[in-house]
């Protein structure tokens, strides 16, 4: 899929046609299975698309993004890493993808970055607290994209948290050719037997394999394209606001 707004598709004659870019969007996601009918880079493809929509459009607004190639790899759970081909990313592997992006973009005079995550092991504030200290002058945010909007309203399942009615419903509406339903599991999920770690009172990282039969979380075979397309335009339209704002609005009124 083409798109000017993506450095990784986009060249040279494209990008030298703007004079400046305003900030940089990376995708970011990780190599895991998604239950049996969605790829392993699932959360990466769905990060990479939305901030190209975004970043299309912001560009209507005369605000300049560049979409980073995405990070395909994320911090897992125990048990996932056993999985063939589930790649785990240390803590400090990943502060140190980010710090050498940022250390590139500031040189190139782009002091504005915004994340866009797919994948829920990845946790970025610690590494952006860090780097606000460090870089005082380069501004990063992380976006969630999953969390951008609630899930009412546009799904119905009540238990959604990998590979399920959400996601699917997104990779349906934007890499169709991607699914394959026949080899879905149901998704179901066996809760810890310490209610207070279910009731959230403490927390600890769920074994992949303990907790689900198929790696997914959540029913996908209530997905459709429809639905995904329906929630991925009201998340990009928020996204595109937020990227205009952060270039366009200081930080604190």
């Amino acid at each position: 899929m083409y798109s000017k707004y993506d450095i990784t598709t986009a060249r040279w004659g494209d990008v030298k046609q703007i004079d400046h870019y305003d900030l940089a969007i990376l995708p970011w996601g990780a190599t895991e299975p998604h239950n049996g009918h969605l790829p392993y880079c699932t959360d990466m493809l769905a990060s990479a698309a939305i901030a190209c929509e975004a970043a299309a459009g912001a560009a209507e607004r005369d605000v300049h993004a560049m979409v980073l190639p995405g990070v395909p790899f994320g911090s897992q759970n125990p048990g996932q890493t056993d999985l063939p081909f589930c790649m785990h990313y240390s803590q400090a592997t990943q502060a140190a993808v980010l710090r050498d992006t940022v250390q590139s973009l500031r040189r190139q005079g782009i002091n504005k970055l915004l994340i866009i995550n797919g994948h829920g092991g990845n946790g970025f504030k610690g590494f952006i607290r860090d780097l606000r200290v460090g870089y005082p002058d380069f501004l990063v945010c992380i976006c969630n994209w999953y969390e951008v909007l609630p899930r009412e309203g546009y799904f119905d399942a009540a238990i959604d948290d990998h590979a399920g009615e959400q996601e699917t419903s997104v990779i349906m509406h934007y890499y169709p050719e991607l699914v394959d339903m026949s080899l879905a599991g149901d998704g179901r999920t066996r809760p810890f037997a310490i209610e207070g770690l279910n009731r959230k009172v403490a927390w600890h990282p769920r074994d992949w394999q303990k907790a689900t039969a198929d790696t997914g979380i959540g029913n996908p075979f209530q997905a459709s394209a429809e639905k995904g397309r329906r929630y991925a335009e009201a998340v990009v339209a928020r996204v595109a606001d937020l990227v205009v704002d952060l270039v366009r609005k200081p930080l604190y009124e």
